[in-house]
């Protein structure tokens, strides 16, 4: 990669006020130093008052950065679909907004991008969360690979760097965190050229998970469900 390198920058953003203005500094000081053409959009999806406040700050003290709300909770897939609509440069890269993931590593995504790739997809060097999430993310992962043939060591990594003109090739329908599984499938079959680099990753320091409990485990099962259907045996929305 070089000086002229063009990234979109986009984070959905939950309630996530104890590290979004860290994540902010830190990207906007990765990007200065690499040089990059970049922008950054945060993709607030129905924060609460006391989030709005501080992302009414950053754009203030960052000129460089847009926030796009939604007003009502739209889901982790609706934020990433709508940070994925607004991408406007020729790299897409994204990770989530609870900082578990180190911004600055974009370098070494960047580092892994070229002419023949498409897709450059981080995974865990070691998972630092709660003994159960490590279980249960374990049995996604495995369970998810099986079922969709996938081939990436870490499907659940949301730390990744995108060419945007996969989106003209695939088009993303869910809402929720099934997304992630909808995506790398979809780019598999549509070719997607893929590289793989290992990431850090940190224990959460602010906020709790939305996804391990219960009833979202259950809706999650049963969304992976017809999404399977409509993949290998319907062979739809490819």
């Amino acid at each position: 990669m070089n000086e002229k390198t063009s990234v979109s920058i986009f984070y959905p953003c939950y309630n996530d006020w104890g590290t979004m203005g860290s994540m902010i500094m830190f990207s906007v000081q990765t990007a200065e130093r690499l040089g990059l053409d970049y922008d950054i959009t945060i993709i607030d999806d129905g924060s609460e008052p006391h989030t709005l406040q501080l992302l009414e700050e950053i754009e203030r003290a960052y000129p460089q950065v847009r926030v796009l709300r939604h007003e009502h909770n739209r889901g982790y897939g609706g934020a990433l679909r709508s940070g994925f609509g607004a991408a406007t440069k020729e790299w897409i890269f994204y990770t989530d907004g609870d900082a578990q993931y180190d911004v600055r590593e974009l370098e070494q995504l960047l580092e892994k991008a070229g002419p023949g790739v498409d897709i450059v997809q981080g995974y865990k060097i070691s998972r630092h969360d709660p003994l159960h999430r490590i279980i249960i993310g374990r049995i996604y992962h495995w369970g998810v690979k099986m079922a969709f043939g996938l081939k990436v060591r870490d499907v659940d990594c949301d730390f990744r760097l995108m060419r945007r003109a996969v989106f003209d090739q695939i088009t993303l329908v869910s809402d929720s965190g099934v997304i992630c599984c909808e995506m790398m499938a979809k780019m598999h079959r549509a070719g997607c050229r893929f590289v793989e680099t290992p990431v850090h990753h940190y224990q959460r320091a602010h906020g709790k998970s939305q996804f391990f409990n219960f009833r979202r485990i259950a809706r999650t099962l049963w969304q992976l469900s017809g999404l399977w259907v409509r993949l290998t045996l319907l062979r739809r929305d490819v």
